[in-house]
């Protein structure tokens, strides 16, 4: 299991722990792997791993294994599973800089494994491999049925030429934490009359490349403009106004949004 997620220098917080820490958890159910902690230790050792680091700004990634044990399949030789957290230095910011991406030609995984945050990333290490080949950003999968899914590791949302936020069904794709948080901030922006509606549901090849914007969204971003898919141009080729709009909404949300989102780091401190 694998989990990563940005905390931002300007309170010493980290963003949307709780919620990540619940998906961490579930898939760790499916995989039928027991943590070695409960979740109230496990989200402490998180917190203490931060503050000890006394890095204000990057990125925490941590991981879930079934332990050290005999390299077999199973894990019955496992005695004990086994819990690593990592905190990377970074400078964290938004870009409001378009990307390219391309149509990935390498088959998706299952619902049943897309589903689950893991790091069986086999598919996703070949199909980031290729946009970079084809220098583009990320790569795409179409699901075996046509629709729209998601990139390597990140979640992809539209503006439609009536200015509707569309994004795709989470069915048979990750269910993105930034992405759920982006479809509860953007209703800010119906209310404002900036977008005429937010929908979640299946997404052809064809919708896609005809919206008026596009973008990839996820924790390491947290929104970046794409302005060409497939070497044709998503709208009029820039980036999109709603786009940067949502990435300043969910930016805001980072730095000044609600403190049920917003763990405090207490460097020098236990937490």
């Amino acid at each position: 299991m694998f989990q990563r997620f940005q905390f931002c220098r300007f309170l010493s917080y980290l963003y949307e722990l709780d919620p990540h820490l619940d998906r961490f958890l579930r898939s760790a159910s499916e995989a039928k792997i027991i943590p070695p902690f409960d979740r109230l230790s496990l989200r402490s050792i998180i917190l203490q791993t931060v503050a000890a680091s006394q890095c204000r700004k990057g990125s925490l990634r941590y991981w879930l294994s079934a332990g050290p044990g005999d390299f077999l399949l199973s894990p019955a030789g496992c005695p004990s599973s086994a819990f690593y957290a990592i905190v990377i230095e970074d400078d964290y910011s938004p870009s409001s800089q378009g990307v390219s991406v391309i149509t990935s030609s390498t088959p998706m995984k299952s619902p049943e494994m897309a589903t689950i945050k893991s790091v069986n990333y086999l598919s996703n290490a070949l199909s980031q491999m290729e946009a970079a080949e084809k220098g583009a950003f990320a790569a795409i999968w179409i699901d075996d049925q046509g629709y729209i899914a998601e990139g390597p590791n990140v979640n992809v949302a539209f503006i439609s030429k009536s200015n509707e936020l569309l994004l795709p069904s989470f069915d048979k794709i990750l269910s993105g934490c930034t992405a759920k948080r982006l479809l509860a901030l953007a209703p800010t922006l119906v209310e404002q009359g900036l977008l005429k509606d937010i929908r979640v549901g299946n997404l052809t090849l064809d919708e896609g490349k005809g919206a008026a914007e596009m973008m990839l969204v996820g924790s390491g971003l947290p929104i970046l403009p794409v302005t060409e898919w497939d070497g044709k141009p998503i709208g009029n080729g820039k980036e999109g106004p709603l786009t940067l709009a949502l990435s300043k909404l969910l930016w805001e949300d980072m730095i000044a949004g609600p403190d049920s989102l917003r763990v405090p780091i207490r460097y020098g401190k236990a937490n």
